[in-house]
């Protein structure tokens, strides 16, 4: 759909455009958006994706590109959370009829969930961290262990022993089929504890520093409370983001790992056809945009430069995409990271059954219980209305859809 820019009826106070890919945009989004636009350092205009909708912090689906200053909040605090995705040589004849024991074996070999608060005996983490995902933290812990040394109150609880672990919410494993036929790996996950804490822990101090420069008062939310530029708390805050963002990035690897590892044990001797594509969504990045070197925040968005490869599911019922980037400069080269809610989790909850969502998943292995009800596939947008709105933004390779899908 060509790209227009949001109608404020009666606000008048936006500093700068928000440019949209969707009519589908409620009106707690609409304000999210035109509240960020204020904000002075904005850098030309603020593009909201086709899977628009309101988020904690700051709006979900929405490009936010910044000149001298990042809004924590608007980044989030699940920093670095994003997609995997590989091609195997297998295909549909290769799978089993019954597709449950490789289900619950890849359950019991990846963490997932959470118990305890995330306390001693959580079951989304491991109790005793594997030989290969030791490995990849080994990767991390000096520089995690300069984050904390600096600023204590950043050390989370859950840190090494969430190393290839999944969580909560709508991050999923799936095991899935694409136009031709052939098996394809995805999976969704992010930096898990580490990050939650830094990400936390940074919006807490971006508000302390508008209040000793009594910036506060002037913020049109508090929650858009920013760190400046060339300032020690903005590059200390950068340095812990970007080690959250490749956590995460080896988090996804070492569940891959995991998978492809049990998908031999069940399924015999296989090749990877297509090189693993590892995108974040969440996340900052140093981008030029409009002749200027800006700060891009992607809150549940990503990059889709011309010829960049990315992923973009759908629900846990619904087709998933591997697109090719077009490298729409209006969009600051990015395009949606999913279908979008359109239901709240509590809403989902209420308005759904058990029934319902085995109606909709039918044909599918993955759990089918009263504490998925809050992923059932009619809290999603349409995916295919999402990929119609961005077809100037992304072109499509590969048509997914799940056969296994492991939530936690």
């Amino acid at each position: 759909m060509p790209v227009k820019e949001v109608e404020y009826d009666k606000h008048d106070g936006s500093r700068v455009p928000v440019k949209v890919w969707t009519d589908e945009i409620d009106s707690n989004a609409r304000i999210q958006l035109f509240t960020m636009s204020q904000l002075p350092f904005v850098h030309k205009h603020i593009a909201a994706m086709p899977d628009v909708h309101w988020g904690m912090g700051a709006t979900i689906g929405s490009v936010i590109p910044t000149k001298g200053a990042i809004v924590p909040a608007a980044v989030g605090v699940d920093l670095g959370c994003g997609m995997m995705a590989i091609r195997t040589s297998l295909t549909a004849n290769d799978l089993p009829d019954n597709l449950h024991t490789l289900r619950t074996h890849i359950e019991s070999q990846i963490p997932h969930g959470r118990t305890n608060n995330g306390g001693k005996g959580d079951r989304g983490g491991w109790e005793n961290l594997p030989t290969k995902h030791e490995q990849r933290w080994q990767l991390l812990a000096d520089q995690y262990s300069a984050i904390v040394e600096k600023h204590p109150k950043a050390k989370a609880y859950n840190t090494y022993n969430h190393m290839g672990t999944l969580g909560t919410g709508n991050h999923f494993i799936e095991i899935c089929l694409d136009e031709e036929d052939k098996v394809w790996v995805m999976l969704h996950s992010g930096s898990r504890g580490a990050g939650n804490k830094i990400g936390s822990y940074f919006i807490e101090q971006a508000k302390r520093e508008m209040e000793k420069y009594h910036i506060t008062e002037f913020l049109p939310n508090k929650d858009l409370a920013y760190l400046v530029e060339h300032t020690e708390i903005f590059d200390d805050y950068c340095d812990a983001v970007l080690w959250a963002q490749d956590f995460a990035e080896e988090n996804r690897k070492a569940m891959m790992q995991t998978a492809l590892s049990i998908m031999h044990v069940h399924l015999g001797d296989f090749s990877i056809e297509k090189e693993a594509i590892n995108c974040h969504h969440n996340y900052i990045a140093k981008e030029n945009h409009y002749g200027s070197n800006v700060w891009v925040t992607r809150k549940g968005a990503i990059r889709a430069r011309e010829g960049d490869l990315g992923i973009i599911p759908g629900s846990m019922g619904a087709k998933s995409f591997i697109v090719r980037g077009k490298g729409n400069e209006e969009s600051f080269c990015s395009c949606s990271h999913g279908a979008g809610r359109k239901l709240g989790r509590k809403e989902a909850e209420r308005l759904y059954t058990v029934e319902d969502l085995e109606e909709q998943t039918k044909g599918i292995e993955c759990p089918k219980d009263v504490s998925r009800l809050d992923e059932i596939p009619s809290a999603y947008k349409d995916i295919d209305t999402v990929m119609d709105n961005q077809s100037d933004l992304v072109e499509v390779l590969h048509t997914l859809k799940q056969v296994v899908n492991i939530k936690g």
